[in-house]
Parts: C-alpha cells; structure tokens; sequence
C-alpha cells in the first residue's frame, strides 16, 4: 500500500455517546467527535473523570459506545472489529502481564494472539528497541517498574500496528526513564506510527505533541495544533529583579498591569499584540530601579488547560 492511498485519518469518531446507567444516567461521552490525522503525535488531555479512559476503551474493545460512529484507520469498529483491532496497539496505564512470563515469551505469545506466524514475528527487535534485550529470559516479575512499562509498549507492537495509544506511559516512571520513553517515542513516529497519548504530565504533553484535543465532562473543549492552542492564552510576564528594596510602583510603570512581588521583585502583565515589550523597556529606562535581572514567562499548555476545563465546568453549573 502506497502513502499516497493510505487514509488521511488514523481515528475518526462522530457523534458518540456512551452512557451509563445507574440511579442517575451519566454520559462518559456526550457527542463527542474526535478527528486524529495519521502520522501525528496527538494529546488527548483532560481532568480525571473527563472520557478519556472510556474513549480507549471503546477503542479497545473492552467498553461498547452507546451511539455514533467510530472508524480505526478506514474501519468500522462495528461491522469489523477484528480488523479494527488489528490497526491499533493500546498501552494501558495499569501493568497487565502474568508476572511469570520472560519478556521473549510474552512477545512470542501475544504475537500469536494477533496471527502473526513465527517466521514473521518481530520479538527480537522489539526487545532490541524497547532496551529489553539483556532480560529477555528473566521473569517479568522480576523487572522494574520502568522496564515493565517498556515492555508493555513492545506488547502493543507484536502485531506492527499504525496507531498506538499510550495511556499514562510516563505515570510513576523517574526523569530518566521518562526522556527515554519519549526518544522511544519520538522513534516511533518518524516511522509513521500514529501515537495518541494521555497524560496528566501537561509539560510532556507540550513537549511532544504535534496537536492536542482536552475533553472535560464527556465533551471535546478543545481540539487545535499545538502552536495554536498556546496563542488562545495571549499574555506574558515579566519579572524585574532589583538590588534595593521597592516600596511602590515607579510612575512611569504605573499604566501597565504591574505589581510588586515582594520587597526586590516587581511583576508585569501584558499581551504582546497590544503592548510590545520594548515599551516597557523604555518605560524602565525612565525609573530610577537599579535592577538586578529581568525574567519572562509565557503561558503554557497548563495555563491553557486550566482555563478551558474551568470555563467548561462554569457552563455546566
């Protein structure tokens, strides 16, 4: 199959519900609709409790939507689903695997579940690429917390699917460990796998994806690249760092949204599109601060994130 006639969307989901029965009726998906492009490294984000596990589990098999339409690569989860599960590797948050099973064999095994004959079966590589190799005969219980989740990634790739979900791979997991998920990562997108990934870490979700969609209360509330969803928040810091104490704000800074800090540090809040910053660099050169440093911080994926899920649980009181 040529690049040229794969589809252009890993994931497409229209207009799905999923609802829960008990005293009171609660949908986990209320209308969502979700776009995934294939070749992207797409964040799917919200608060506990927002969808996001439901959503991977329709995905999965283990939980059935209510309503909608939901299409993995071109397939209907419905009408084929076992082809549809052939197109997608699901890394769940909890470590699933019979703690008596070497890593090889657990490979060797689950690429069976799949069909995938022994001649065809990737487990060296996989070992190889996941940095397994050396405990490819140890038992799993026997691993780390860290290599048990490397190896659980391996486990969603016996079956060399185009998309591969991760939920929560980073959960637990210490600094190392985790830049080394994410050059894992990263790998694997410049060979074309479609990622999705959940995480409560924002910065890694910053850091590594290409677009980012933020469900909250079974709705999508966001869905945009990256670079675009950074702009919805538009305003920047600027820290001033005096060597002598500050009791007021200089007359020349009073027009901008400045605050004093505390006894050397004063604060000032602006919006780029509205107040260039080499304004208020030739307002401080008319001060008589004697400073010491000057900082700048932007707003982030959390500030973004914050905003958005609050604005959406205000609209729903």
């Amino acid at each position: 199959m040529t690049t040229a006639s794969l589809p252009d969307n890993a994931i497409t989901a229209h207009n799905v519900y999923k609802l829960y029965e008990s005293k009171t009726k609660r949908y986990a998906l209320d209308d969502f609709s979700l776009t995934i492009p294939r070749g992207s490294l797409f964040g799917l984000l919200g608060p506990n409790g927002a969808g996001k596990s439901t959503f991977i589990n329709i995905l999965a098999g283990l939980v059935k939507k209510t309503a909608g339409n939901i299409h993995i690569w071109d397939i209907n989860i419905d009408s084929d689903h076992r082809e549809a599960k052939m197109r997608i590797g699901i890394v769940p948050q909890e470590l699933n695997f019979d703690p008596f099973f070497t890593p090889r064999a657990m490979l060797d095994l689950q690429a069976g579940l799949y069909g995938v004959p022994p001649q065809k079966r990737q487990t060296e590589a996989l070992l190889h690429m996941v940095g397994l190799t050396h405990k490819s005969e140890a038992y799993s219980r026997s691993l780390s917390g860290g290599m048990r989740r490397r190896l659980m990634i391996a486990k969603a790739m016996v079956h060399a699917p185009p998309i591969l979900v991760l939920d929560e791979p980073t959960a637990g997991v210490d600094i190392e460990l985790r830049q080394n998920l994410w050059q894992q990562i990263h790998n694997l997108k410049k060979k074309g796998t479609t990622i999705i990934l959940t995480t409560h870490y924002l910065k890694e979700a910053e850091e590594l994806c290409d677009r980012i969609a933020i469900i909250n209360q079974g709705k999508l509330i966001a869905d945009k690249n990256k670079h675009e969803l950074l702009q919805d928040i538009d305003h920047k810091e600027l820290h001033i760092t005096c060597t002598k104490s500050i009791t007021d704000i200089p007359p020349a800074l009073k027009h901008f949204e400045a605050q004093i800090l505390d006894s050397h540090r004063i604060q000032i809040r602006y919006t780029p599109q509205r107040t260039p910053i080499g304004h208020i660099l030739e307002a401080l050169q008319k001060t008589d601060l004697d400073i010491h440093d000057i900082t700048t911080h932007q707003s982030d994926l959390e500030d973004v994130f914050l905003k958005l899920t609050h604005m959406n649980d205000d609209a729903n009181v």
